[in-house]
């Protein structure tokens, strides 16, 4: 595919390393972004292409006080590069609304298929055992641990998800199926999902905690 080549070449181009949001991450979202999309409504599959890759193409660190206004970054970023790969300027709108709506940390309302597409794709990257890669990976560039040594859990003390990696399963990732925009996308969550339960359930037995339960 012509498109998704130069688009792809633009990110290893230009993209600063980041182990959560680099080019195999957009790869990822794009792949179940075809998944979501064959099991929903008709959508221009050259727009949703076009905001799967360049959906982050602004990223920001995750405690950046800017962090809401990334994916916007990420929108005005992408305009002048999808006028130059032919793209019209209704396919430009609708693929800067989705790159703009897919953020959680923007909290905007996807209105067109393609938006609500990417918002579930790029949100199935947080589950699974990726999303748990992703998950440690991030929380250690903010310079935080695995998990509480004495409360993995949370059971005595407040959730701290900026200090502890397994803080942050509770509350966010396992929040993420009931945001899903469309119903093969909650499906897809709820299924890695299970995952991250698996994980945590292994961790309780290794640590000989009582399981989470969450």
């Amino acid at each position: 595919m012509i498109l998704r080549d130069r688009l792809r070449a633009h990110l290893v181009a230009t993209s600063i390393p980041d182990a959560a949001h680099d080019v195999a991450h957009t790869d990822r979202v794009w792949a179940n972004a075809q998944v979501i999309a064959a099991g929903e409504m008709p959508c221009d599959m050259t727009v949703l292409l076009a905001a799967c890759y360049f959906h982050d193409l602004v990223t920001l660190p995750k405690d950046s006080s800017d962090r809401a206004h990334a994916s916007a970054m990420s929108a005005d970023a992408a305009k002048p590069v999808l006028l130059e790969l032919g793209l019209t300027d209704d396919q430009i709108t609708n693929a800067c609304h989705a790159i703009t709506a897919h953020s959680f940390s923007a909290n905007i309302v996807p209105t067109t298929a393609e938006a609500k597409i990417l918002q579930d794709a790029d949100r199935i990257e947080a589950l699974g055992a990726i999303g748990i890669a992703r998950c440690f990976a991030t929380t250690g560039v903010m310079g935080g641990g695995l998990f509480h040594g004495l409360d993995p859990f949370g059971k005595g003390r407040d959730l701290d998800d900026k200090a502890y990696a397994v803080d942050h399963f509770k509350l966010k990732l396992l929040l993420l199926p009931d945001t899903m925009q469309t119903a093969s996308g909650r499906a897809l969550a709820k299924t890695r999902a299970d995952v991250l339960r698996g994980f945590l359930d292994q961790l309780a037995i290794e640590l000989g905690v009582p399981v989470s339960g969450w």
